[in-house]
């Protein structure tokens, strides 16, 4: 067998050390959980080549067909693709969707439409171009919408996005309940994390969709390298999926953190846990665990923010090609808009 290439290697590396044995979630789980949110994170970067099937699952101990099964997962999820006689590559966030190629059609009609006009009033092909090159466009305002599964943190996100657009556009917080109990009026564009965003094609067709790479906050990274070496240290998350992966990441920042253990907000050992610990890191979504703390306890929460790299090369462009996109009305001449039914 020959050796993996570094980036495979690197890959392999990463993944080895969120898969944990000794965790109380199936490693079958946590190695899916390990690639989505790896992924997802920026840890394992848009473009890169995952280990063949045989070499990560040498690495990992396990049977080629859990890692396969996990690879395949991935491809329905679009966070990966298949290139025959090459591999399986993470995709970009930002390819284009079904929703980008029904606008291009929409435009081609309204081409024709207005190629037929200028017929039945006898204005030639030439006139009509150089109309048309004359017209002044007028950029259009963009509802913009951050969707993801926990409200206040969603609403941190959206927060971060609205720095980095002009101030016409409006940028609107939403979790995956919301839209699927309720619905949004009129969404442009959909941003969401990477690991959520077939879903979030799923609900909203027609619409662009940037999938979003995510980092912890400068200050959840500035609060893990503050903690004592010392200390021990409780690891809590909401999702199964996510543990091994934030107990990795975890380690990344505060590598001088010796004693430590991991479980989900759930468990039935939760409590022995929490009494244990003298810091817990606790995942958004597992916040009412801090009011189980005693008074020398210290609770920090495991947040995350929009890569500012991926806001610039991936969301930016994608809200400049869409707004040369004229905006849609339907037959009663009323702004198109997006909306779900309740159900």
């Amino acid at each position: 067998m020959s050796e993996p290439d570094p980036q495979s290697q690197q890959v392999m590396t990463r993944i080895g050390a969120a898969v944990d044995r000794a965790l109380s979630v199936p490693v079958t789980v946590q190695l899916r959980g390990a690639l989505e949110y790896g992924i997802a994170s920026g840890d394992i970067p848009a473009g890169s080549q995952l280990p063949s099937v045989r070499a990560l699952a040498a690495h990992l101990k396990v049977s080629p067909v859990t890692v396969s099964n996990a690879y395949a997962a991935l491809r329905m999820a679009g966070l990966v693709e298949g290139r025959i006689g090459a591999g399986s590559f993470v995709t970009h966030g930002a390819t284009p969707s079904e929703g980008t190629m029904d606008v291009h059609r929409l435009l081609q009609s309204r081409i024709e439409d207005l190629v037929e006009m200028a017929e039945r009033i006898g204005l030639d092909r030439r006139e009509l171009a150089l109309r048309v090159a004359n017209a002044r466009g007028r950029p259009r305002p963009l509802r913009i919408l951050m969707l993801g599964i926990f409200p206040e943190a969603t609403r941190s996100y959206a927060a971060v996005l609205r720095t980095h657009l002009p101030e016409r556009d409006e940028v609107v917080a939403g979790t995956l309940d919301e839209a699927r109990r309720e619905g949004f009026a009129r969404v442009d564009l959909v941003v969401t994390p990477l690991n959520v965003r077939s879903e979030a094609m799923r609900l909203f067709p027609g619409v662009p969709v940037v999938g979003m790479t995510f980092i912890p906050t400068e200050g959840t990274r500035i609060e893990l390298a503050r903690i004592a070496p010392e200390a021990r240290v409780a690891i809590v998350s909401y999702f199964a999926d996510f543990l091994a992966l934030m107990r990795a990441g975890i380690l990344r920042f505060a590598p001088h953190v010796s004693a430590s253990e991991a479980c989900l907000w759930d468990a039935p050992e939760i409590d022995a846990v929490l009494g244990r610990c003298d810091v817990l890191i606790f995942a958004t979504g597992a916040e009412s665990l801090r009011e189980r703390l005693g008074r020398n306890q210290v609770a920090i929460e495991y947040r995350h923010t929009p890569d500012p790299h991926a806001i610039r090369t991936e969301l930016v462009p994608a809200v400049d090609s869409l707004r040369q996109t004229p905006q849609t009305k339907d037959i009663d001449g009323e702004d198109n808009r997006q909306q779900l039914v309740r159900g």
